[in-house]
C-alpha cells in the first residue's frame, strides 16, 4: 500500500481517497480533497496559501531542513523480501520517529522565544507610553498616611463638638 501526498497541501492521501488529475504531458497530480483539486484548478500558488505545507515552510513556521525527511522520499526500486532488513527497517522508521518529534519540539520552541522577545518589547513600549499614569509607592503612600490624619482629625473634631453641647 502506497500513502502519496497531495499536490497541492502535501497532506496523505490514502488508496481509494482523493482525486488523480492527469495532465496531457501524463504528469499525474493527486489531490486529497475537492478544495484542493479546485486550488489548483483556480491556478493558485500552494506557497501563498496559508494553510498548506509549502507556505508554512517557506515562511519558517515549520521545520524544512532535516536529515530525517531524506528517509520519508520515494524509492521506484523494489527491494527484494529480506526479513532481517524488513525488522532494521521498522526499528529505524520508530527510532526516526522519535528523533524528528523532539527536532520539531525544539524548532517550535525557539521559534516561541523570538515571540516572547517582541512581546516583551511591545509591553515595555506600552509602559514607557503610560509612564505618568504610575505612581511612586513613597509618594502614593504619602497620601494614604496625609488622608489617615485627616480622617482622624475630622473624628476628633466631631467628638470636640458632641463634648462641647
Amino acid at each position: 500500500m502506497r500513502v502519496e501526498k497531495c499536490y497541492f497541501c502535501s497532506s496523505p492521501v490514502y488508496p481509494g481517497h482523493g482525486i488523480m488529475f492527469i495532465r496531457n504531458d501524463c504528469k499525474t497530480f493527486r489531490f486529497c480533497r475537492s478544495k484542493c483539486h479546485k486550488a489548483f484548478k483556480r491556478k493558485r500558488n500552494p506557497r501563498k496559501v496559508r494553510w498548506t505545507k509549502a507556505f508554512r515552510k517557506a515562511h519558517g513556521k515549520e521545520l524544512t531542513m532535516d536529515s530525517t525527511f531524506q528517509f520519508e522520499r520515494r524509492r521506484n526500486a523494489p527491494v527484494k523480501y529480506n526479513r532481517d532488513l524488513w525488522r532494521r527497517t521498522v526499528h529505524a522508521i520508530k527510532r526516526i520517529e522519535v528523533i524528528k518529534q523532539r527536532r520539531q519540539a525544539r524548532f517550535i520552541k525557539n521559534r516561541l522565544k523570538s515571540g516572547l522577545k517582541l512581546q516583551e518589547e511591545a509591553e515595555k513600549r506600552e509602559v514607557e507610553k503610560g509612564i505618568h499614569l504610575l505612581q511612586d509607592p513613597e509618594v502614593t503612600a504619602a497620601k494614604v498616611r496625609d488622608a489617615q490624619r485627616q480622617r482622624q482629625s475630622g473624628k476628633e473634631r466631631a467628638m470636640e463638638m458632641e463634648t462641647a453641647d
